[in-house]
C-alpha cells in the first residue's frame, strides 16, 4: 500500500470516527480516470478493487480484460452517460451513478432488460442548479425518481452530487442527505479528493477519490 493511498484510508476512518459512523459503511471509490497503469497495478496490488471511471469506452479498454482477472472488481460509472453508449456501460459496470433524466432511465431498463442484469443506481442531482451541470433539480427529484421506479423500473439505491465549485460543500451535501432521507433511499455518493472528510460528516456512503488517492494525473 502507497504512502497516499494509507492516509486517505486514515482520514476515512478519522471522519468515519468523528461521525460516529462505522467506517466499513463508507465505500472507497479510485477514480481511476486517465491514471497511468503502472498506479492501477499498484493499486490493485495493495488490494484496492472499487474503482469509478467517467468514460465508457476509456473504462472498457482498462477494466475488460482485468474483470477475468479480479473477479471482485467492482466498478462504478461516475461520469455522464450517452445513451448510445448504454449497452456497454450496462455490460461493464456494476453500479451507474449517473441517471440523471428520463431518456437514459428508459434506455438503461431496456439495456439491463436485454442483459439481464439488475444494476444499482443513484440519481444525480444538480444541487446548485448549475446550467452547465449534468443532474436532476432538486425540485423535480421527486417525479423523476417516481419515474425511475415505476416507468423504467430502475434499481435506485440512492443519490449523487458534484457540489458547485466555488460554494461551501457541506451545505450541498446536506441538502443531498435531506433529500435522500425524504425519499427513503439510504445511499450518498458524494465527497472528492478535497473535501471527502466533510461528505462523511455529513453521511456520505460512497466517496469518490481521484488524485488524492493515485497522485496528480500527468499532463
Amino acid at each position: 500500500m502507497t504512502n497516499s493511498n494509507r492516509r486517505i484510508l486514515e482520514k476515512l476512518s478519522k471522519a468515519a470516527n468523528q461521525a460516529d459512523r462505522d467506517e466499513t459503511n463508507i465505500k472507497l471509490i479510485a477514480v481511476s480516470k486517465e491514471q497511468p497503469e503502472e498506479r492501477i497495478e499498484n493499486s490493485l496490488a495493495s488490494g484496492q478493487r472499487v474503482f469509478g471511471e467517467n468514460r465508457v469506452q476509456e473504462a472498457f479498454q482498462r477494466w475488460q480484460l482485468r474483470k477475468s482477472v479480479y473477479p471482485d472488481l467492482e466498478l462504478h460509472l461516475i461520469g455522464p452517460l450517452q445513451s448510445n453508449k448504454a449497452a456497454d456501460a450496462v455490460a461493464l459496470f456494476d453500479v451507474i451513478h449517473t441517471v440523471d433524466r428520463p431518456k437514459i432511465a428508459l434506455v438503461l431498463s431496456q439495456e439491463m432488460a436485454s442483459a439481464q442484469r439488475s444494476i444499482p443506481c443513484f440519481i444525480q442531482v444538480n444541487t446548485g442548479e448549475e446550467e452547465q451541470k449534468a443532474g436532476i433539480l432538486p425540485h423535480d427529484l421527486d417525479t423523476f425518481l417516481s419515474f425511475c421506479r415505476k416507468e423504467a423500473a430502475l434499481q435506485i439505491v440512492g443519490l449523487m452530487c458534484i457540489p458547485p465549485i466555488d460554494e461551501e460543500p457541506a451545505l450541498h451535501f446536506a441538502l443531498l442527505k435531506t433529500l435522500a432521507d425524504k425519499n427513503d433511499l439510504s445511499e450518498l455518493s458524494m465527497g472528492m479528493s478535497a473535501d471527502f472528510e466533510t461528505a462523511i460528516l455529513c453521511g456520505a456512503t460512497h466517496i469518490r477519490v481521484g488524485s488524492a488517492f493515485f497522485g496528480l494525473r500527468p499532463t
